[in-house]
């Protein structure tokens, strides 16, 4: 194998005492400098109630896919059990992976790495890919790349787009709502994050409190999605008004409690109105969806533009060259993304948003964190003893935090009318 490789330097390398001084400081540089076959990365995700795997080569291609959702079962129970989460991940992680592979036609030996979720997430769930993903690794004599979530979904949109570092980054999905810096592929400033429940959590209690289960159109929905298409229904999005919320804070923190709460008292006010007892729905809760909805997108469009206006004071970002990606689950949205489409034209950026069906949780991000890792070299590791030593984390910083440089600029905004161009 040796001499074969030797005689492939040989008749393709235009500078041999170079690449043989290469060769002996790291023969594994030379191979991967000289390969012309793209690099294939497994990457498997299980940070929470899906069970995902994909499978990405080094050129961006999606080679194949698999996912195994648990939607439907958590619905029953109102919420997210980790024990279930954890026996549904177990019974289906191994056909999901099977299932992946088989669509691309590789096997085990094909893949150059495994990448895998390792934080944050549910302790239970993360445990059962991680475990996994290093079995594969193991048998396979493989590098093992520890994935974090939050970064995954923050780099997914150069997989389908040119996005060039730096940008500006909001992750909005039930877990988590940040507003961040990418400068690389490991680097990232954080400028805001949620202080209370995140928006995709907020959207399902307040669907189970709206009953829209009952609905027959919206039975099988998460609540994000049953918001959004009850919204799309209503007549008067003025009916129920909702307050502004932290516009006294001069950061880019979020805060969704407050929209609960109100939603909750709407909710009483109409049941008693109405005389709703049991499984009844109250009769305009399509405008109180569309008021839920509206209030929601108007505070995080209001965030992110403080985080733009931070950005170009400190001119952070090249004039020509400011663009706001947007991704995670809740950024399925279509009125969160038309909303943010507005204000970044008001303010001179470009908008990307990743594929809805790259938004939520799923294999593929994660697979192409992996390639942007082995690419660069990062976090790959290959000694077992290593990634034997590797362990979950239910919590994980995103980056270096920069929330108290953006509250200490005390910027004052001139508010885009997000409502108005809206309707």
């Amino acid at each position: 194998m040796c001499s074969l490789f030797y005689k492939y330097l040989y008749k393709h390398c235009v500078n041999w005492d170079i690449l043989l001084h290469l060769h002996k400081r790291n023969l594994k540089v030379v191979q991967h400098f000289l390969h012309s076959k793209p690099a294939v990365i497994l990457g498997i995700e299980s940070s929470c109630d899906d069970t995902g795997c994909g499978i990405v080569d080094s050129n961006g291609t999606i080679l194949g896919e698999a996912i195994h959702s648990q939607q439907l079962t958590h619905l029953k129970f109102g919420g997210i059990l980790p024990p279930i989460a954890r026996t549904m991940h177990i019974n289906n992680i191994t056909k999901v992976c099977e299932d992946a592979l088989r669509a691309s036609n590789l096997k085990l030996k094909d893949i150059d790495a495994i990448a895998t979720t390792v934080k944050p997430g549910l302790p239970m769930s993360l445990a059962v890919g991680t475990q996994f993903g290093k079995y594969l690794a193991k048998i396979g004599e493989k590098p093992f790349i520890p994935i974090h979530h939050m970064e995954a979904h923050a780099l997914t949109a150069r997989m389908t787009e040119t996005v060039d570092f730096p940008y500006l980054v909001l992750l909005v999905s039930g877990g988590h709502c940040l507003l961040a810096v990418v400068e690389n592929i490991s680097k990232f400033f954080l400028l805001g994050n949620n202080l209370t429940n995140a928006p995709g959590e907020i959207f399902d209690k307040i669907a189970r409190r709206l009953k829209l289960k009952n609905i027959p159109e919206l039975s099988s929905l998460n609540g994000g999605l049953a918001i959004e298409i009850a919204a799309s229904k209503a007549s008067n999005i003025d009916q129920f008004p909702f307050p502004s919320i932290m516009l006294k804070y001069r950061d880019c923190n979020f805060s969704f409690a407050g929209f609960q709460s109100i939603c909750n008292k709407y909710v009483e006010l109409e049941e008693i109105k109405h005389n709703i007892i049991g499984d009844m729905v109250i009769p305009d809760v399509y405008n109180l969806c569309a008021a839920v909805q509206l209030s929601a997108v108007v505070h995080i469009c209001q965030r992110t533009q403080r985080a733009m206006e931070y950005i170009n004071k400190m001119s952070l970002f090249p004039e020509n060259k400011r663009t706001l990606v947007v991704s995670g689950g809740v950024a399925s949205n279509n009125v969160l993304a038309k909303a943010l489409n507005i204000l970044c034209a008001e303010l001179g950026y470009n908008f990307v948003r990743t594929p809805p069906k790259l938004c939520t949780d799923n294999g593929i991000m994660i697979a192409w964190n992996g390639v942007e890792k082995w690419i660069t070299d990062t976090d790959v590791i290959r000694d077992l003893n290593e990634i034997e030593k590797i362990k979950v984390q239910k919590r994980a910083t995103f980056g270096e935090s920069w929330i108290e440089k953006v509250q200490s600029a005390n910027l004052k905004c001139q508010w885009v009318n997000i409502k108005k161009k809206l309707f």
